[in-house]
């Protein structure tokens, strides 16, 4: 359940980074002035359909920070990097169909080569496990069949 006096606190606290006016956010996100003075007075709650144009209009603001006050914001620059790092990596590979598949000894990807060199630079340090996270929220653990 969404606690409606912190997420209009949050609201107002993403309205103010902006430097924006109730008016010009609502503009700005697509919805009425009265929507976004309804959600800041308590009088209304934010619909699905609120909170993904806020969302998709500023960045910076995290859903789970929006509606539980939970996380950052504004977002870690630093996370979004990892993120799209991994992003491309993940476009760089193709996804195993299954787990527990053996890792291609030949470096055909960045990930690969940069595996292949940390097996071959340390005869005490062996890989136990590989996790591959993809952006819908999966993964794929790989924890067998490592060669080195």
């Amino acid at each position: 359940m969404i606690n409606i006096e912190g997420f209009t606190k949050r609201l107002q606290k993403v309205i103010d980074f902006y430097g924006e006016s109730a008016s010009s956010f609502a503009e700005k996100v697509g919805v009425q002035r009265s929507t976004i003075s309804h959600i800041l007075s308590g009088r209304n709650k934010p619909s699905l359909d609120f909170v993904m144009k806020v969302l998709s209009h500023f960045p910076e603001v995290e859903l789970y920070w929006l509606m539980n006050g939970k996380g950052v914001f504004p977002k870690d620059n630093k996370s979004e990097v990892k993120i799209q790092e991994i992003e491309k990596v993940e476009k760089k590979i193709d996804p195993p169909k299954t787990e527990n598949k053996e890792i291609p000894t030949s470096p055909s990807s960045s990930i690969s080569t940069s595996i292949q060199s940390s097996l071959h630079t340390s005869s005490e340090k062996k890989i136990e496990r590989i996790v591959i996270f993809y952006s819908d929220g999966s993964f794929q653990n790989f924890n067998e069949n490592i060669k080195s």
